[in-house]
Formats: structure tokens, C-alpha cells, sequence
């Protein structure tokens, strides 16, 4: 059993429900906090999560950020170098879907060419009345940067552990890809 730790960047506009994503998966989908303050900055969450079909796990530190972006560069710094992202636009929002190239760019730059796993969240989808963002787009736009891409919603508690496990499973693969790398540097 082997247990990993990766620090996951939650990224993405002001009021998209990164910190209420962060929180549903935290209690395992027991709380969802109707009354809450915007992040002003940067808030941490750790969270261990079994990899599926393996006795191993990925302890998670969250890197919760604030999406404002008078408060972004200033965040940035506190970003430490990440293993997985977590890019969430809100459903209802054309404009926070475009941002997210925006914030792909950011992270890249922060990254410096360095490959982070992630996935694209598209969240509020309780709220499909007020739907801007289809499905086809945003799934087009993920495949483009090579990403997955999932629609959660924090409030109903749909879908939040999917992205997670996702990024665990990623991480895992990366990590049993870089120790077979290495073991094979000793054979010959």
C-alpha cells in the first residue's frame, strides 16, 4: 500500500462554487454551506482518498484560491507547485467558461512547462433553466488542453467526488509511470 501526496489547485472566476466544491468533497457530501464569505485568499483542505481498484491512496491538499482578480496575483504566490488542478466555471456563466483559458495560461506560466494532470468542473448544473455553457463545448474545450471534464453541483451534492477521484487516479498513474521509469534506469 502506498500512500502519495499531491497538492490539487482549485482555480477558476469569483462565485463559480470552487470553496463550496472544496467543502461538499471535504465532509464526504454531508455539508453544503449556504451562507459563506468569498475567499480572499488562499484557503487549504487536506483529504486522503482511496485510488479506485487500488490499495493505495492520494492524500489531498486542496489549494482552495480566491477567483477575484484583484486578489489573484497575490495568491499566486501561495500556489506552492501543484500536482493536479481542479478548473471550475459555473454553468450559467459564458464568461466564466471564458475565462478559463485565461487561468489555464496562469497556471502553465506558475507551472513552468512542468506537466500538471487536471480536470475542467463545470458546476451548478442544478440550475439547467439558467444554462449558458453546453456540454459539447465545454468537453471540446477540455479535450483541447488535455483535460477531463465533469458537471457537478455543489448545492444538490452531484458528481463532486468524480473530479477528485479523477485527479487521484491520474496521479497515481503518473506516479507508478515515474517508478517504473526509475527502475528501469537500473536494468542493463
Amino acid at each position: 500500500m502506498v500512500k502519495l501526496r499531491a497538492r490539487c489547485l482549485l482555480v477558476g472566476d469569483a462565485a463559480v462554487g470552487k470553496s463550496a466544491l472544496s467543502r461538499v468533497f471535504h465532509s464526504d457530501g454531508s455539508l453544503f454551506q449556504k451562507n459563506y464569505s468569498m475567499t480572499t485568499g488562499v484557503e487549504l483542505l487536506t483529504k486522503s482518498v482511496n485510488v479506485p481498484e487500488t490499495p493505495d491512496s492520494v492524500e489531498f491538499y486542496i489549494v482552495d484560491s480566491a477567483g477575484k482578480e484583484a486578489l489573484v496575483e497575490t495568491c499566486e504566490k501561495m500556489w506552492g507547485t501543484p500536482s493536479l488542478l481542479c478548473l471550475v466555471f459555473d454553468l450559467t456563466s459564458e464568461q466564466t467558461f471564458a475565462s478559463c483559458s485565461r487561468w489555464m495560461e496562469r497556471v502553465r506560466a506558475h507551472c513552468h512547462g512542468l506537466h500538471v494532470p487536471g480536470v475542467l468542473v463545470g458546476n451548478k448544473s442544478d440550475l439547467s433553466g439558467r444554462r449558458e455553457v453546453e456540454s459539447s463545448v465545454a468537453q471540446e474545450w477540455a479535450q483541447n488542453h488535455s483535460l477531463e471534464y465533469f458537471e457537478t453541483s455543489a448545492k444538490d451534492m452531484e458528481n463532486c467526488e468524480a473530479p477528485l477521484l479523477c485527479l487521484a487516479q491520474a496521479f497515481h498513474t503518473l506516479y507508478q509511470e515515474r517508478r517504473e521509469a526509475i527502475s528501469n534506469l537500473g536494468v542493463g
